[in-house]
């Protein structure tokens, strides 16, 4: 009957036998002083792992808890190192603390990146194996793994290139390969964190039940910096470095795959580096991958004599809302006379709105035609008198 009841419960055995919340995790902590960044990376055959093992506060370090979690390590922890305690210190007097220190495994990081870990002495007695491995400025450890899981992630973090969250998911990954947890996997997750990264710069990246958690995590990272890439091709267009642009884009392309809101992006970049049939492809794979993705089209107006499009862009049906994505991308393609032209015929027809005349208005801001921009964006002003982007504009003009 024990064998039966158990096979009810989501948890493992240990768990069940002590009551513990325990899950067989491995994890890995560094600090990288170059960019000054802190970061972690866990996995677990659990649900929503960076739910409550990952810990980072900039300029003070990070701490890692898993086995039986027990968040006061890093809150604690945390108060420790401000009043001036050593990590080591910091961790051992919250362990000294606790009664249930036995199931515990945590490591830590300071803001110069000195390390301490434990593993706590009950989890010897489980299935697999549990231990930590101290590196430069780096602490991986884990419970119920196969044998070489630890030693591996050691090795391929000390040996891998790229940023800290790309190492990081390279060792994680070499865990896995390695055998990993010997009961399975359900989530990952990794958090970077610095002190000069702005928001976008930093790395939250959760996969919270999965049969692939790591390798969703892979594309998720494959998502943050591909999306960077594609900014990087686009900036390089701009700055007239094509052979960049291109190369830059390229890359993007492969990393993006998948990530059906970035398509129109992707579509846009091809098209004003000359690649229109390019930018056709990621269209169709837009509306094949996701129906609802046909909101974009209307943006794609000026590619309706393209033989491949001819049916799928209908301005017949555009609404005044279309009509504005239409001249919207002129405008952000550098197609600023198209624009004039365009909106120009949708006034004669009677389609018209606030936004629509301060897109005009903006074109001839562009085209230093100020007194035809100014006529523009009053008209916008008038239709709506909350255009802030129609007002912001006007008063930036008659500034100067």
């Amino acid at each position: 009957m024990l064998i039966g009841a158990l096979s009810t419960y989501g948890q493992n055995l240990p768990s069940l036998l002590t009551e513990k919340n325990i899950n067989s995790t491995f994890s890995i902590l560094a600090y990288d002083e170059n960019t000054k960044e802190w970061g972690i990376a866990v996995a677990t055959d659990n649900i929503y792992v960076g739910n409550s093992t990952i810990y980072i506060e900039p300029e003070l370090g990070a701490f890692s808890v898993i086995a039986e979690t027990e968040p006061r390590y890093a809150i604690q922890g945390f108060e420790k190192l401000k009043g001036g305690k050593s990590i080591e210190q910091a961790i051992i007097e919250v362990r000294n603390s606790d009664a249930n220190a036995n199931y515990r495994q945590v490591s830590g990081i300071d803001k110069k990146g000195n390390i301490f870990a434990f593993t706590g002495k009950s989890l010897k007695y489980w299935n697999g194996k549990a231990s930590q491995i101290f590196g430069t400025n780096y602490v991986v450890m884990g419970n119920q793994l196969a044998d070489k899981v630890l030693s591996n992630m050691s090795n391929t973090f000390e040996t891998s290139k790229g940023t800290l969250a790309e190492r990081l998911l390279k060792s994680l990954i070499a865990g896995q390969n390695a055998g990993g947890q010997i009961s399975g996997k359900q989530s990952a997750a990794i958090v970077v964190k610095g002190i000069d990264n702005q928001w976008y710069n930093q790395i939250d990246l959760r996969v919270d039940n999965s049969k692939n958690p790591i390798q969703e995590l892979q594309t998720l990272m494959d998502y943050h910096y591909g999306r960077i890439i594609l900014n990087q091709a686009l900036y390089a267009h701009r700055e007239g470095n094509s052979k960049r642009a291109k190369q830059k884009l390229t890359e993007a392309e492969s990393m993006l795959d998948g990530w059906t809101g970035m398509y129109s992006r992707i579509a846009a970049a091809n098209v004003s580096m000359g690649n229109k049939d390019i930018a056709v492809r990621w269209i169709k794979k837009g509306l094949t991958e996701n129906p609802n993705w046909e909101v974009n089209l209307p943006a794609f107006y000026f590619l309706r004599d393209n033989p491949e499009m001819a049916s799928i862009i209908k301005p017949e049906t555009f609404s005044t809302k279309d009509w504005e994505s239409a001249l919207g991308m002129l405008s952000n393609l550098g197609q600023e006379l198209k624009v004039i032209e365009l909106a120009k015929v949708l006034i004669k027809k009677k389609i018209e709105s606030s936004y629509l005349n301060f897109l005009l208005g903006r074109s001839y801001f562009y085209e230093k035609e100020n007194d035809k921009a100014i006529a523009y964006l009053s008209k916008a002003l008038k239709m709506d008198n909350e255009n802030i982007e129609a007002q912001n504009l006007l008063e930036k003009i008659k500034a100067n």
